[in-house]
């Protein structure tokens, strides 16, 4: 902005800031090692920058740490360290970190097994209108994990997302629709109609 773009220069300025202790800048200098931009690409140290910006209480950094431990990028793979990370950021509201929180206790990584946790998390993020989230959210009403079995739930959620584009909630929806009555595909819709209303102010 007012002037030409320069990755070099962006990180010259960013650093100058996250060695003072700004945990935005921080985070952007995490970005840039995490990317190649402007410097070499190198995990270890966009690491080191998202905890200190993540030690500050920077969502962002927080989400982009648990990612790192789940993955095993510039760290050991970590699924403890991963939960601990998404759950500081889910905690302040961050739509990415519910959901992978909500994956996590789905599959019992780095937590016990709870799909009541799971449906929370998912729930958290899906009512952001988090798409994956609520594709997500659709699956457990459609088996019963963790909720009341429930098709018009199962479907309501599944239209949400893939109003989205989220093509697995696009198929599992027209399954779902192939096996329910006209009357309850019909409540689906006004409860997504009510969803989107409510959501959209």
């Amino acid at each position: 902005y007012g002037v030409p773009e320069d990755d070099v220069e962006a990180v010259k300025w960013y650093r100058k800031a996250a060695e003072q202790g700004y945990a935005n800048a921080e985070y952007k200098l995490g970005v840039m090692y995490d990317t190649g931009k402007g410097v070499p690409e190198d995990f270890a140290e966009a690491v080191k920058w998202y905890r200190k910006a993540a030690a500050q209480g920077d969502i962002s950094a927080q989400y982009s740490l648990g990612v790192r431990y789940y993955y095993g990028y510039g760290v050991p793979e970590d699924d403890v360290e991963a939960v601990k990370w998404y759950r500081k950021a889910a905690e302040q509201g961050y739509a990415d970190a519910e959901y992978s929180l909500g994956v996590m206790y789905a599959n019992g990584q780095g937590v016990a097994e709870d799909d009541a946790e799971a449906v929370k998390w998912y729930r958290k993020a899906a009512e952001q209108g988090y798409a994956k989230a609520q594709s997500n959210l659709g699956i457990m009403y459609d088996f019963g994990d963790g909720v009341a079995e429930d098709d018009v739930a199962a479907y309501m959620w599944w239209n949400l997302a893939a109003a989205q584009g989220h093509e697995g909630a696009k198929k599992a929806k027209g399954m779902l629709s192939e096996k329910m009555p006209r009357e309850q595909i019909a409540e689906a819709q006004k409860l997504s109609r009510e969803w989107l209303a409510k959501h959209s102010k």
